[in-house]
Parts: C-alpha cells; sequence; structure tokens
C-alpha cells in the first residue's frame, strides 16, 4: 500500500509535497525567529487545499509540537494573568471556528490574506503595549488572538505583542505566551473536533506534514547564531509578504 492510498480523491500526493514544502519553510521561520510560521503557511497552503483542512492540519501539529512546552511554562509562567487572557481566547476561538466552518473557501482565503497582511504590519510597526493593566484590554486581547487562531490558526501577533510589552520578566513573558497558546489550542481542538474540522484526512496529512514542519523548526533554529537576526527576520517579513500576496484567490487565473 503507498503512501498516496491514505489520501482522499481531493488531497493527492502532489498537493500533500507542496503542502510539506509549505511547511518546510514556515517551519524553518519559525525555528530560527520563533515566529511566522502560521502567516506565511496559512495563506500559500490554503491556496493549495480548502483552507477548513488546512487549518486543522496546522492546529495539529502545533499542538504536538507545544506540548511539551507546556509543564515548564506551568511552573514560570504568571498563571493568574495568563488565566483573564485565556478567558478572551475561551469566547474568540468558538466565534473564529464557527466563521471557518460555514464560510465558503474563496472568502476565507481573503479573510486570511487580509488578516495575515494586517498582522504584518503589526510586526513590521515594532507595537508593543506599554499602558497599565486592565481586565478588560486582557480580556479583549485574548478574544481577538482567539479568534485569529479559531478562523486561520493566526492569533500569535497580538498576544505576543501585548505580553512582551509588559514591565516582567523575559522568562515570564515567554511562559505567559507557551501556556496562553496551549490553552487557546485545547479550545481549538475542541472546537474544530466538535464542527468536523479535525478530520480522518487532516490527521492522515498531519502524519505526512508534520516531521517536514518539524525538520524545518530544526534547521532554522540551526541557523540561530550563524545568521544576523536582523536579516532573518527581515527575510521573515519578506516571506509572509509574498505568502500574502501569491496566496490571494485574485491571482489563482496566473499562478494556478
Amino acid at each position: 500500500m503507498s503512501l498516496a492510498d491514505f489520501l482522499s480523491r481531493d488531497v493527492g500526493l502532489t498537493t500533500a509535497m507542496a503542502l510539506c514544502a509549505v511547511a518546510f519553510v514556515s517551519g524553518t521561520a519559525r525555528g530560527f525567529s520563533g515566529f511566522g510560521a502560521a502567516l506565511i503557511f496559512m495563506p500559500l497552503a490554503s491556496s493549495i487545499a480548502e483552507p477548513r483542512l488546512v487549518a486543522a492540519l496546522l492546529l495539529v501539529i502545533d499542538f504536538v509540537a507545544a506540548a511539551p512546552l507546556l509543564p515548564d511554562a506551568w511552573r514560570k509562567a504568571d498563571r493568574r494573568a495568563t488565566a483573564v487572557i485565556v478567558l478572551g481566547a475561551l469566547i474568540g476561538v468558538p466565534v473564529g471556528t464557527y466563521l471557518l466552518s460555514v464560510l465558503q473557501p474563496v472568502t476565507t482565503r481573503w479573510i486570511i490574506s487580509c488578516f495575515v497582511a494586517a498582522l504584518l504590519l503589526l510586526l513590521l510597526s515594532g507595537w508593543r503595549y506599554r499602558g497599565k493593566d486592565h481586565a478588560s484590554l486582557s480580556v479583549g486581547i485574548g478574544g481577538l488572538s482567539g479568534f485569529c487562531s479559531g478562523l486561520a490558526q493566526t492569533g500569535g501577533p497580538p498576544i505576543v505583542g501585548y505580553w512582551l510589552g509588559r514591565p516582567i520578566a523575559p522568562i515570564v513573558a515567554r511562559a505567559n505566551i507557551v501556556l496562553f497558546f496551549g490553552a487557546s489550542d485545547f479550545f481549538s481542538m475542541v472546537s474544530y473536533a466538535t464542527t468536523g474540522l479535525i478530520s480522518r484526512e487532516s490527521l492522515v496529512l498531519s502524519l505526512i506534514v508534520g516531521p517536514v514542519y518539524a525538520i524545518g523548526v530544526a534547521f532554522g533554529a540551526s541557523l540561530f547564531g550563524r545568521a544576523s537576526e536582523k536579516v532573518f527576520r527581515g527575510i521573515c517579513y519578506a516571506l509572509i509578504a509574498m505568502a500574502v500576496i501569491f496566496g490571494m484567490p485574485a491571482l489563482d487565473g496566473v499562478l494556478r
């Protein structure tokens, strides 16, 4: 029995290999710079296969990859502050998931492209929230991040920009971020499962694409310290911009 026998008619071996290529590039960006994987993966992958399928695929891969980080994050995080933001994700994730499950694929792709373009501008701006803590603001940031995660697995920039701007130790900020996304991914897994987005096809693809993504992350991590972080971040930003452009449905007639 060949690998192709495990795939559906809609997702053949060629599509799976294309997703692997996108996953490797995305993983390399994540391994070196710590960000950008979903922002590169989602626009490109959703132009190759159904947005619902690739969002579920990325969720499964990230959920498995992040699980080993949670025990250490639990010990080091400010769990009370993180819980307030997680409350927002509990609201935002199901809303984003619902839209992903009911919108037409082309509509979802346009939303993903616009979302990722906006998040890229947020990253380029270097925005960090340095105001006072307010429970309502924390819930709002968590809700926005959860909504982006539920719809397109792109909830990173809002939550990272918020936590890295707080007057807390970097190790605590990182632990808060890891712990938040552990909870957000769990909510997404439950939401995706109840709406039927976690399918046999997405699980089979995760077994194929996941190892390639992990190799990309390891490769990117091995480059850290050997190349200028400023240059590589610039490359990551350029890759995200290219992913937005090439992933736009308007270019389907030209590129595909």
